[in-house]
Protein backbone atom coordinates (compact mmCIF):
# COMPACT_ATOMS: atom_id res chain seq x y z
CA UNK A 1 0.00 0.00 0.00
CA UNK A 2 0.84 3.67 -0.30
CA UNK A 3 2.49 5.56 2.49
CA UNK A 4 1.98 9.16 3.30
CA UNK A 5 5.30 10.26 1.28
CA UNK A 6 4.26 9.02 -1.60
CA UNK A 7 0.69 9.68 -1.51
CA UNK A 8 1.60 13.56 -0.51
CA UNK A 9 4.19 13.97 -3.70
CA UNK A 10 1.41 11.95 -5.77
CA UNK A 11 -1.60 14.81 -4.26
CA UNK A 12 1.08 17.77 -5.04
CA UNK A 13 1.97 16.47 -8.58
CA UNK A 14 -1.44 15.99 -10.02
CA UNK A 15 -3.01 18.79 -8.42
CA UNK A 16 -1.55 22.52 -9.12
CA UNK A 17 -3.81 24.70 -6.72
CA UNK A 18 -2.56 24.90 -3.21
CA UNK A 19 -5.87 25.42 -1.44
CA UNK A 20 -6.52 22.45 -3.21
CA UNK A 21 -3.67 20.61 -1.57
CA UNK A 22 -4.54 22.40 1.78
CA UNK A 23 -7.73 21.06 1.21
CA UNK A 24 -6.85 17.32 0.89
CA UNK A 25 -4.43 17.69 3.75
CA UNK A 26 -7.29 19.18 5.98
CA UNK A 27 -9.31 16.01 4.91
CA UNK A 28 -6.57 13.71 5.67
CA UNK A 29 -6.50 15.42 9.55
CA UNK A 30 -10.18 15.17 9.86
CA UNK A 31 -10.36 11.11 8.98
CA UNK A 32 -6.93 10.89 10.90
CA UNK A 33 -9.16 12.10 13.79
CA UNK A 34 -12.65 10.71 13.20
CA UNK A 35 -10.58 6.65 12.71
CA UNK A 36 -9.32 7.95 16.09
CA UNK A 37 -12.48 8.91 17.80
CA UNK A 38 -13.65 5.16 16.85
CA UNK A 39 -10.92 3.90 18.05
CA UNK A 40 -9.68 2.27 14.73
CA UNK A 41 -5.86 0.27 14.87
CA UNK A 42 -2.94 2.65 13.87
CA UNK A 43 -3.04 0.65 10.50
CA UNK A 44 -6.63 1.71 10.04
CA UNK A 45 -5.80 5.41 11.42
CA UNK A 46 -3.37 5.36 8.26
CA UNK A 47 -5.74 4.40 5.75
CA UNK A 48 -8.46 6.65 6.74
CA UNK A 49 -5.77 9.48 6.18
CA UNK A 50 -4.90 8.30 2.95
CA UNK A 51 -7.61 8.13 1.64
CA UNK A 52 -8.93 11.87 2.63
CA UNK A 53 -5.36 13.23 1.05
CA UNK A 54 -6.10 11.26 -1.86
CA UNK A 55 -9.70 11.92 -2.65
CA UNK A 56 -9.76 14.87 -4.91
CA UNK A 57 -6.78 13.76 -6.93
CA UNK A 58 -8.32 14.34 -10.25
CA UNK A 59 -10.62 17.45 -9.42
CA UNK A 60 -8.05 19.09 -11.65
CA UNK A 61 -8.88 17.16 -14.55
CA UNK A 62 -12.58 16.94 -13.70
CA UNK A 63 -13.62 20.05 -12.40
CA UNK A 64 -15.01 21.07 -16.32
CA UNK A 65 -16.48 16.95 -16.30
CA UNK A 66 -17.65 16.44 -12.75
CA UNK A 67 -19.63 12.85 -13.76
CA UNK A 68 -15.46 11.90 -13.70
CA UNK A 69 -14.70 13.04 -10.16
CA UNK A 70 -13.66 10.25 -7.59
CA UNK A 71 -13.71 7.69 -10.76
CA UNK A 72 -10.38 9.19 -12.07
CA UNK A 73 -9.11 9.01 -8.93
CA UNK A 74 -10.23 5.33 -7.76
CA UNK A 75 -9.11 4.13 -11.96
CA UNK A 76 -5.46 5.66 -11.31
CA UNK A 77 -5.43 4.73 -7.56
CA UNK A 78 -6.30 0.75 -8.29
CA UNK A 79 -3.65 -1.74 -7.04
CA UNK A 80 -2.09 1.42 -5.06
CA UNK A 81 -4.70 1.56 -1.86
CA UNK A 82 -7.24 -1.47 -0.99
CA UNK A 83 -10.86 -1.57 -2.35
CA UNK A 84 -12.43 -0.13 0.70
CA UNK A 85 -10.19 3.24 0.33
CA UNK A 86 -11.29 3.04 -3.06
CA UNK A 87 -15.10 2.60 -2.29
CA UNK A 88 -14.86 5.62 -0.10
CA UNK A 89 -13.19 8.03 -2.57
CA UNK A 90 -15.99 6.93 -5.03
CA UNK A 91 -18.62 7.42 -2.55
CA UNK A 92 -17.56 10.86 -1.59
CA UNK A 93 -18.38 12.14 -4.98
CA UNK A 94 -21.64 9.70 -4.81
CA UNK A 95 -20.50 7.48 -7.96
CA UNK A 96 -20.95 4.84 -4.81
CA UNK A 97 -23.55 4.08 -2.12
CA UNK A 98 -22.32 5.22 1.47
CA UNK A 99 -21.58 1.78 3.13
CA UNK A 100 -18.72 1.67 5.34
CA UNK A 101 -17.61 3.88 8.61
CA UNK A 102 -14.71 5.45 5.98
CA UNK A 103 -17.46 6.01 2.87
CA UNK A 104 -19.52 8.09 5.74
CA UNK A 105 -16.53 9.89 7.30
CA UNK A 106 -15.27 11.00 4.20
CA UNK A 107 -18.19 11.92 2.57
CA UNK A 108 -18.66 14.31 5.60
CA UNK A 109 -14.96 15.45 6.14
CA UNK A 110 -15.18 16.78 2.63
CA UNK A 111 -17.02 20.15 3.02
CA UNK A 112 -16.03 20.64 6.40
CA UNK A 113 -12.55 21.22 5.53
CA UNK A 114 -14.23 24.59 3.09
CA UNK A 115 -16.16 25.40 6.34
CA UNK A 116 -13.75 26.08 8.62
CA UNK A 117 -11.33 27.65 6.69
CA UNK A 118 -13.77 30.12 5.76
CA UNK A 119 -14.64 30.84 9.30
CA UNK A 120 -11.03 31.32 9.77
CA UNK A 121 -10.25 33.46 6.79
CA UNK A 122 -12.87 35.64 8.00
CA UNK A 123 -10.91 36.72 10.78
CA UNK A 124 -8.44 39.57 10.73
CA UNK A 125 -5.95 37.15 11.87
CA UNK A 126 -6.65 34.82 9.31
CA UNK A 127 -5.46 31.64 11.30
CA UNK A 128 -7.25 28.50 12.28
CA UNK A 129 -5.96 29.02 16.13
CA UNK A 130 -8.63 31.31 17.24
CA UNK A 131 -11.85 29.82 15.38
CA UNK A 132 -14.15 28.66 18.13
CA UNK A 133 -16.91 26.03 17.83
CA UNK A 134 -19.42 28.91 18.70
CA UNK A 135 -18.70 30.67 15.49
CA UNK A 136 -18.78 27.96 13.30
CA UNK A 137 -22.22 27.04 14.73
CA UNK A 138 -23.33 30.49 14.39
CA UNK A 139 -22.34 31.12 10.69
CA UNK A 140 -24.07 27.43 9.96
CA UNK A 141 -27.42 28.96 9.93
CA UNK A 142 -26.04 31.85 7.47
CA UNK A 143 -27.01 30.57 3.71
CA UNK A 144 -24.15 32.98 2.37
CA UNK A 145 -21.43 31.71 3.72
CA UNK A 146 -18.81 29.38 2.84
CA UNK A 147 -21.69 28.77 0.13
CA UNK A 148 -19.70 25.96 -1.46
CA UNK A 149 -19.49 23.78 1.37
CA UNK A 150 -22.82 21.92 1.59
CA UNK A 151 -24.73 21.82 5.01
CA UNK A 152 -26.39 18.63 4.29
CA UNK A 153 -23.27 17.07 3.13
CA UNK A 154 -22.06 17.97 6.69
CA UNK A 155 -25.02 16.58 8.54
CA UNK A 156 -24.22 12.89 7.14
CA UNK A 157 -22.07 13.26 10.20
CA UNK A 158 -25.30 11.88 11.85
CA UNK A 159 -24.78 8.68 9.59
CA UNK A 160 -21.43 8.55 11.63
CA UNK A 161 -23.70 8.49 15.00
CA UNK A 162 -22.05 12.39 15.93
CA UNK A 163 -24.18 15.53 16.57
CA UNK A 164 -22.81 18.41 14.06
CA UNK A 165 -21.35 19.88 17.42
CA UNK A 166 -19.72 16.91 17.85
CA UNK A 167 -18.20 16.64 14.60
CA UNK A 168 -17.96 20.18 13.94
CA UNK A 169 -15.44 20.14 16.79
CA UNK A 170 -13.68 17.13 16.04
CA UNK A 171 -13.02 18.64 12.41
CA UNK A 172 -11.99 21.87 14.31
CA UNK A 173 -9.33 20.60 16.97
CA UNK A 174 -8.25 18.19 14.13
CA UNK A 175 -7.53 21.07 11.78
CA UNK A 176 -6.00 23.63 14.50
CA UNK A 177 -3.50 20.91 15.68
CA UNK A 178 -2.03 20.72 11.98
CA UNK A 179 -2.70 24.29 10.91
CA UNK A 180 0.93 24.93 9.84
CA UNK A 181 0.37 21.84 7.32
CA UNK A 182 -3.02 23.37 6.02
CA UNK A 183 -1.58 26.89 5.33
CA UNK A 184 -3.38 28.27 8.23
Amino acid sequence: MMDRAAALSLTRDRIPNKNLVNHCIATEVIMEALARHFGLGEADVERWALAGLLHDLDYAETAEDFDRHGVVTAEMLEGQIDDEMLHAILAHAQKAPRESLMDKALYAADPTTGFIVAAALVRPDKSLANVELRSLLKRWKEKAFARGASREQMAACEELGMSRDEFLALALGAMQSRAAEIGL
